[in-house]
């Protein structure tokens, strides 16, 4: 059992397993932008590349960072996103799951928000200080619509709030994003998964123009690689929470297996042609858009769901 639980941690499908195609996605992430820049882009292990020099470098920590909180942060952060890369993973491709487990995956989603506002604002930098301030308002902005998002699937499955069973629904019933409701939950989880991934129009704490990387500003070393792991980490995790909650899951047998990459890849290409199509946005702009827009169409999707449509 012991072993079972931690081959599956970390492993497949959790660290081992997303690091890796977080990395390669993330190469594609860097190809397709520079096809819209008109450039050729890194080569395909770039990232790994990357990832192992930083690995390799010093770790300097600035006089007036609060120690123990910038080391902890990134290592807190990437044990979060590895358990919910499990999480996932085993409802994916073991249809296994767990009472609540989408609670577990709503609190472990903000708490990795919690890690990098913790992370930037114990450096003492100004400029750290202030995208870890950008990354609490867009949390507070986002929130409300990533929960609702999550209550259309749990609605239309019968108020099931496990995995495997919301799964188990659209295996009989069709995937979710079938139904007007599904569409609309679906297009705002996007939306919000731009926002958790502060990725454009969205990437307001990281502004490198004008914060030079944001929360991140005084990481360097290992601790700087992890960051840039866990970002890469969450275009696998964000796009297989979609596939699970509007899209059927996986089917991994026959013709199945291509059908499953291209709805992950599908997912992938929309969010990398977003970021890539639009400039960044203004925090209270964000705000705006979330609490005015996002939020209200995301509950006029349960309503939907609650209708039966």
């Amino acid at each position: 059992m012991i072993a079972w639980i931690l081959f599956h941690l970390f492993v497949f499908p959790g660290m081992l397993f997303t690091g890796v195609l977080g990395l390669l996605v993330g190469w594609l992430d860097r190809k397709v932008s520079a096809w819209f820049q008109f450039r050729v882009g890194p080569p395909l292990f770039q990232n790994f590349n990357d990832f192992f020099k930083l690995l390799g470098k010093e770790t300097i920590i600035v006089k007036s960072a609060v120690k123990s909180v910038f080391v902890v942060a990134p290592l807190a952060a990437f044990a979060v996103l590895t358990l919910i890369a499990t999480i996932i993973g085993l409802a994916l491709f073991y249809n296994e799951g767990f009472a609540g487990d989408m609670f577990v995956v709503m609190y472990l989603t903000m708490t990795f928000s919690v890690m990098v506002i913790l992370g930037g604002s114990s450096t003492g930098n100004v400029y750290s200080s202030i995208g870890a301030g950008r990354e609490m308002k867009l949390l507070l902005a986002d929130e409300l619509a990533f929960i609702l998002v999550f209550l259309v699937p749990i609605v239309k499955s019968g108020y099931q709030v496990q995995f495997d069973q919301i799964l188990a629904y659209q295996q009989n019933a069709g995937a979710i994003i079938g139904s007007p409701s599904g569409i609309i939950a679906f297009i705002v989880g996007i939306l919000c998964i731009q926002a958790k991934m502060t990725l454009a129009p969205f990437h307001i704490p990281e502004a490198e123009t004008e914060l030079v990387d944001g929360p991140f500003m005084e990481y360097s070393g290992p601790l700087l690689a992890f960051w840039k792991l866990d970002h890469y980490m969450m275009y696998v995790i964000f796009p297989f929470l979609l596939v699970l909650l509007f899209l059927g899951g996986f089917n991994l047998t026959g013709i199945g297996i291509l059908w499953s990459v291209l709805k992950y890849v599908g997912i992938v290409v929309v969010m990398i042609i977003i970021k890539n199509t639009n400039p960044r946005i203004r925090i209270d702009t964000a705000l705006n858009f979330f609490w005015k827009y996002a939020s209200p169409l995301a509950f006029i999707g349960v309503i939907l769901a609650v209708l039966g449509v």
